[in-house]
């Protein structure tokens, strides 16, 4: 988020951050929301000082900040990553070099994706007992076509990076299969942070940070209205 700094006549990038929740999909109780907090930065100490009391599954992307809160806190939170950002790295090595293992691991995922879509909705332990079913052992067996291939790989390779990056994230890629409440990806947050790099393109910046304080509450009701079905203008 560039905030203007006028004693450098120029703009100065902060950050917002996104922390968003949504049931939904496995009926839970609590109702959908979205809140943006506007921060000078994005290290550990930043994403700590937000998540001070905070113990429990938190869904990310594979950003250093978020591994290493979860170990400066003892096992009190558990990482949950993004199916959808692992997906992206094939997606890319399969744009650029038209690589044959790189579609039969988007193929592979679009299958586990179809099922998500089949029990969405329904309630945490009838999604687990599906996803033992059905994710489960195709999940598996994508990490065995994953190990086996990775030696076989120049080092260097786009295909071995998306591979690595995978085979590094496997547990927590794979929390969804030991807990009915976890989704397969974090595009909850995802897409709530499109209308904000929309609005940050047209706007350019922030006149100031108390400015861009303000941009981050009203983006936050804004936008949990939205996901409400709410028109926030109504």
């Amino acid at each position: 988020m560039p905030v203007l700094d006028p004693g450098r006549h120029r703009t100065r990038i902060c950050q917002f951050w996104a922390h968003a929740m949504d049931d939904r999909p496995w009926g839970g109780p609590s109702p959908p929301a979205v809140a943006y907090v506007f921060a000078d930065g994005r290290g550990t100490e930043e994403i700590a000082r937000q998540l001070t009391d905070f113990s429990g599954i938190l869904q990310v992307d594979g950003y250093a900040a978020y591994k290493a809160l979860a170990r400066g806190h003892g096992g009190a939170i558990q990482l949950a990553f993004c199916l959808a950002h692992a997906r992206r790295k094939f997606v890319e090595v399969f744009k650029m070099t038209q690589s044959p293992f790189a579609r039969e691991v988007i193929e592979r995922l679009l299958v586990v994706y179809a099922l998500e879509a089949e029990i969405r909705g329904s309630g945490a332990e009838q999604r687990l007992a599906a996803r033992r079913t059905g994710a489960a052992p195709l999940m598996a067996a994508l990490r065995a076509r994953l190990t086996a291939m990775v030696d076989q790989l120049f080092s260097q390779s786009k295909l071995t990076e998306a591979i690595n990056y995978a085979l590094n994230h496997w547990d927590g890629l794979t929390l969804f299969l030991r807990d009915g409440r976890v989704e397969v990806d974090s595009n909850t947050v995802e897409r709530s942070i499109r209308p904000i790099a929309m609005g940050r393109r047209n706007s350019l910046f922030s006149g100031s940070e108390g400015g861009a304080e303000s941009w981050a509450i009203l983006a936050s009701i804004v936008n949990t209205a939205k996901l409400h079905e709410l028109d926030p203008q109504g």
